[in-house]
Order: C-alpha cells, then structure tokens, then sequence
C-alpha cells in the first residue's frame, strides 16, 4: 500500500499550495454536514470528522467557525451531494466528488472538462467499483509496532499499518475511523498529517508520458471547478 499513501501525499501537497480553493471547499463541506445535523462537533460525529480533516490541511479556525455559525444562523443556502464516474485517456479510472447548488451547472462542467481533456462520463457504478472506501490515518513519533499494540489494546483490527516516510500511516475500514484517531490520540498522538475517508483504488495504472500531460489536464480541469469537492484516480504516481 506504499504507493497508496504516496498518492494521497501528494494529493495533499497539491491541495496544501491552493490555500483559497482548499478553504473555500472546506467551508462549504463544514457548512452543509452542520447544517444537515447538530452544529456542534461534540454531537455530530459527520462535523467533527470533517474539522478534523480540515486541521490536517491547516484550515485556519476562523475559516471553520464562520462555516458553523453560517449553520447556526439557519442559510436558507442548500448544496446537493453528487458523484460523477469516468473514464480518462488509456481507460484511467477517475472518480468526482461534488456539492452544488446547481445540478445542472455542475453536470455541465463536469462532462466538458472530461470531453475536452481526451475522457468521458461514464454511468453511476462504471468506476467506483474498482475503488475501496477507506480510513487512511497518518501521524509521526511512532512505530508500526506501537501502533499495532495500541489498536490491539483497543480492541480493533485495521486492514494494514506501514511506516512511510517517518511516519506510521493506518489503513482501516471507514466505520473504524473516529474509534482508530481516538485510540491515537489516548496513546498521546496530537497531531495528524493525514486523516482522510477516501477512495482508493484496488489497482493503479501506469500511463506513456506523452498521454499524462493530457491526464493532468483533465485533473487539473476538474480540481478547477468551483463545486468539485475530491478527486480520485487510479492513475500512479499522480494527483
């Protein structure tokens, strides 16, 4: 699962150098999970599991405190969750999260930044079956072998726990992640460099050099879209 976790880290470096449009996201995200139940993290799980994705990219306090009480004031602003499935050049696997207030408008863009970038829409189920819902939580100042002992005195059994980079990163089943961060944060874990729910793909491919600049295009297209909240892919080596 290296490789897994190396996709991921760039992911998030990428995302770490757009500050405006990773606050933006995280705002609307914020927004709509406290909207949808109590705006308060301590009763709603979806909240506090989203804040504390928001702390790993370093979404600053007030960006998020605006998000809840913009909730609490009871916007009459609502979003849709959506998911888009396609294929990219040499049948790459590409999976698009989104919240919109306009399905059409999004629908719209998401199918031309496919068509104009050598893709295409598929239908609902085309891609994700190839792709695995996964917790993936990362932190440093441990070994794998703390780890596995401090998830066994807890009483979970994660999918795998590999140590990359100076860090012990944990793959989990997606029920397990808010149990897995607390048993991290009880052993004295406090900071996180990745706590993700994503989606990982079951096998990556490789694509010829002349066709990833026309791969990244479409990546970069859809990353451009105002209501396009995560991409995932199965291509290797590239976020």
């Amino acid at each position: 699962m290296g490789r897994k976790w190396n996709n991921i880290k760039e992911k998030k470096a990428s995302k770490d150098t757009n500050t405006s449009r990773i606050y933006a996201r995280f705002g609307r995200e914020i927004y709509v999970v406290a909207k949808q139940g109590e705006p308060n993290p301590e009763s709603n799980q979806a909240l506090k599991f989203v804040i504390e994705r928001a702390k790993t990219y370093n979404v600053p306090k007030a960006i998020i405190d605006r998000a809840v009480e913009k909730a609490k004031g009871g916007s009459d602003e609502n979003y849709e969750e959506l998911r888009y499935e396609g294929f990219g050049p040499n049948g790459s696997m590409v999976i698009v999260d989104a919240l919109t207030n306009n399905v059409n408008r999004t629908a719209s863009e998401v199918r031309s930044a496919f068509n104009k970038n050598g893709g295409n829409l598929g239908v609902s189920g085309s891609v994700s079956y190839m792709f695995d819902q996964t917790a993936v939580i990362g932190f440093e100042g441990k070994t794998a072998d703390e780890v596995l002992e401090l998830l066994m005195n807890a009483d979970l059994d994660v999918r795998d726990i590999l140590e990359e980079d100076d860090a012990v990163i944990i793959y989990a089943e997606p029920d397990q992640f808010h149990a897995v961060q607390e048993a991290c944060k009880a052993a004295g874990v406090t900071e996180f460099s990745v706590a993700e729910l994503t989606m990982l793909p079951q096998n990556f491919v490789e694509i010829e050099a002349d066709v990833q600049a026309q791969f990244e295009k479409l990546i970069d297209a859809l990353e451009n879209l105002d209501d396009v909240q995560q991409i995932y892919h199965n291509v290797e080596g590239d976020e």
